[in-house]
């Protein structure tokens, strides 16, 4: 294989998140259900699920960027090394020098990247390891949110129970090792590769780690404040409102919203008030605001002529 960052496509300095976001491109791009009986789409699919494994390990891409590993994930040896002594069945390789040029020919390299296999010590054929394969799942808000399990059922009618990690979010792929295509002649089965996609809620919005409500209250509420029962990600709890409180009036309950995987520090959320009017007429509040003066004088759109 080549340069595994050539092949995602992406600079050395790239980031997990860009390793990660690029290799969900690619994949959708080459994914072999997406192209029947394309061979070239296959084999970059194999190409690019072998880069991203490789390079989001971050133990096998600190040893690739230390010279330590080659692109196949196998030990580059020691300068002056000189190996031909494969064993039986296996392939061998040594070095080279024409001039001041010195190059290690891998046969072993080669053939994989020929064959997208490796020899097995039977002496056998070629014994092929499983093939990766995406999934993309959609997944409820608050399952993302708290996190749990989520069963899904392959195409081979399987089921399948996947961890979600609370504070999943839309976009992220998960990875499960062994849950690909199985391997021929007892080769370890490939990974599968879950993309989630978070369902929206019915009223709670996220903005990053943070959470936006809009929450419904009493004109009493409003005006001479209290307790109300609000609800989060985590449960309801209770929030005080201010004695003359307005419409719009934004609240913060700190620590109650996501969990920021990367950080692993929690947002807020952010609660703005709405006002709702009884949905029947109530006698005694139209009795009052009839004769409430203050009510009349009131102007609420006051400062909206200054800007026309």
């Amino acid at each position: 294989m080549t340069d595994p960052y050539s092949v995602l496509g992406v600079p050395r300095t790239a980031s997990d998140d860009d390793i990660r976001k690029a290799f969900r491109s690619l994949a959708k791009k080459h994914h072999p259900d997406l192209n029947p009986g394309d061979k070239t789409a296959e084999a970059r699919f194999k190409e690019i699920s072998q880069a991203n494994d490789l390079l989001s390990d971050a133990e096998k891409r600190r040893r690739f960027d230390a010279g330590e590993i080659d692109a196949t994930g196998q030990d580059v040896p020691p300068r002056g090394f000189y190996r031909d002594q494969a064993g039986p069945g296996g392939f061998g390789g040594k070095y080279e020098r024409a001039g001041a040029h010195e190059s290690f020919v891998d046969m072993g390299g080669i053939f994989s990247e020929m064959f997208g296999a490796r020899r097995g010590h039977g002496g056998g054929g070629f014994d092929m390891g499983g093939m990766p394969v995406t999934y993309s799942l959609r997944v409820p808000f608050l399952v993302a949110a708290r996190g749990g399990k989520q069963r899904v059922t392959l195409p081979d009618g399987k089921t399948l129970d996947i961890d979600v990690p609370e504070g999943t979010t839309d976009g992220q792929t998960l990875r499960l090792k062994g849950q690909g295509m199985p391997g021929s002649q007892g080769q370890p089965a490939g990974d599968a590769y879950v993309e989630i996609h978070v369902e929206p809620h019915a009223f709670f919005q996220p903005r990053d780690s943070d959470i936006h409500i809009e929450l419904p209250v009493t004109l009493a509420e409003a005006a001479l404040g209290g307790k109300v029962r609000v609800p989060t990600v985590g449960g309801a709890v209770m929030l005080n409102v201010p004695a003359g409180s307005n419409a719009g009036t934004s609240l913060r309950l700190k620590g109650r919203g996501l969990l920021d995987r990367k950080s692993g520090q929690r947002g807020d959320q952010y609660v703005k008030l709405k006002l709702v009017l009884p949905d029947l007429p109530d006698d005694k509040l139209k009795e009052f605001l009839e004769g409430w003066e203050a009510g009349r004088t009131h102007d609420p759109r006051k400062e909206m002529e200054r800007f026309t």
